[in-house]
């Protein structure tokens, strides 16, 4: 009759249109493929700019600590700068966010290359790229976990192992063009090859996720659902216990992490190795630091563990063994294959970072946790190689320096014991059981990483 009220839609099937657009292949692929080119051309320009170092220190007649700010500054504005990534990202899809990212990075180098003095190079390597780093980074690493779901941790795994292949690559690469154009040539042919990020971003085609509620539906969420500073910036995230505990984890585990890159070679030198062959320890390190990233990415998606959380525990607490057994080395004999397990077990946890950053706060907040976790976890990295070299000076050696380092590393493993539902399973995470989800529109890849009410991580949270 007119006046009886018609009963409600049914709720959508437990396999809804939105979990079956995940490709967990197909163009995915060609998203792993972008995410390699870009931590080959962030992180391995990165790691092979100490070839440009020596060249600044010798052209502009600066102390060795001034022209160390040029790359620091840049490192230090790529993380600080992530959750700018993660928010623009939200609001106008990843693929133009990364295209602009890669642009300014291309002309941070290309301008680079016309300084007439150190404060130049700090405005254009450090401030320009480094905010095109930005850009890049994280948007480019949730793309890939927004295209799968069951090979998820291998694909992270293939997509950050870029870093590892470029390092060896880049550093006699980068010394060949200083060598035959100098320096201002050589950073111009580095802006060239950093054009190549634009593309990576263009592959970051948006995936579509059907809806399944009618438009009058749709229209009202809309309005009920006003845009914040709070919600644009997800600082939800910020008081969301497990998260924090989480980035936690990782500003110890960035403690450590990095002494080796630091001081491996100059612990090598002083037990009496060549520089040659202390140098070839660091290279053994970055073969073995791209397999374990690949080999990570296999093992957890073959489920051997029943969450990647508990994979991540076992290469974190590998990695501090290893780290606090270097003392016992004293020959390249030994050193070599302790600098392979470091390398192996280091690469191993980089992709899992990401993808049981996932078990914790859920898919759509991926993009905005990534950035806040580069953000915050960057402290880790700042204080502990200091440390570390404070070690060295108190004591004369570099024993206590890496018994430290493993310590911290495994505190990090065992920290990750406290996270919500850790000795579960059995069941799969609560961040992916299906709460009472708003009505939503027809989606993109970027869309799905609009930040949602706070009350939802709640739900994860607390169940």
């Amino acid at each position: 009759s007119a006046g009886r009220k018609e009963p409600p839609p049914p709720p959508p099937p437990p396999s809804s249109p939105a979990v079956a657009a995940v490709p967990d292949g197909g163009w995915g692929w060609m998203v792993v493929l972008g995410g390699f080119v870009q931590s080959a051309l962030v992180f391995g320009v990165i790691r092979s700019f100490g070839v440009f170092f020596v060249e600044f220190v010798a052209h502009f007649g600066e102390s060795a600590g001034s022209v160390s700010w040029v790359v620091s500054l840049g490192i230090a504005v790529l993380q600080f700068a992530s959750p700018l990534g993660s928010t623009l990202s939200a609001h106008y899809g990843a693929r133009p966010v990364v295209m602009a990212g890669g642009f300014l990075s291309s002309v941070g180098l290309f301008l680079a290359s016309f300084s007439t003095s150190l404060v130049h190079l700090h405005l254009t390597v450090g401030l320009l790229t480094g905010l095109g780093w930005a850009l890049v980074f994280t948007p480019s690493v949730a793309a890939v976990s927004h295209y799968f779901e069951k090979r998820r941790t291998l694909a992270m795994g293939l997509a950050v192992s870029g870093a590892g292949v470029s390092s060896l690559a880049f550093c006699p690469f980068f010394q060949y063009l200083v060598d035959l154009y100098g320096w201002r040539g050589a950073l111009q042919i580095v802006a060239a090859m950093s054009l190549n990020l634009v593309a990576s971003g263009a592959v970051l085609r948006p995936l579509a996720v059907e809806d399944a509620q009618p438009n009058g539906e749709k229209d009202r969420d809309v309005h009920q659902e006003p845009r914040t500073l709070a919600s644009s910036f997800s600082l939800e995230l910020l008081h969301h216990g497990p998260f924090l505990r989480y980035v936690l984890v990782f500003v110890l585990v960035d403690m450590g992490y990095f002494v080796p890159y630091a001081h491996l070679v100059a612990y090598a030198r002083d037990v009496g190795c060549g520089e040659y062959d202390a140098a070839s320890i660091m290279s053994v390190a970055a073969v073995a630091d791209m397999v374990g990233r690949v080999f990570a990415g296999w093992l957890a998606d073959a489920r051997v563990f029943s969450r990647s959380v508990h994979d991540l525990t076992l290469w974190m607490a590998l990695t501090g063994i290893c780290l606090a057994l270097v003392p016992l080395g004293h020959s390249l004999e030994t050193l070599m294959p302790l600098g392979l397990c470091y390398g192996f077990f280091a690469g191993a946890l980089v992709p899992l970072q990401f993808t049981s950053l996932v078990e914790i706060v859920g898919a759509r907040y991926v993009m905005a946790g990534i950035g806040y976790m580069h953000m915050l976890e960057s402290t880790g990295a700042l204080v502990g190689t200091p440390i570390s070299g404070w070690l060295r000076d108190i004591t004369g050696n570099f024993t206590a320096s890496f018994i430290c380092a493993g310590v911290v590393l495994l505190a990090a493993s065992l920290l990750l014991l406290t996270l919500p539902d850790y000795f579960s399973c059995s069941r799969a995470p609560k961040a992916h059981l299906p709460g009472p989800a708003k009505p939503h529109g027809p989606k993109s890849l970027e869309s799905r990483g609009v930040p949602q009410r706070s009350r939802e991580l709640y739900r994860i949270e607390t169940g």
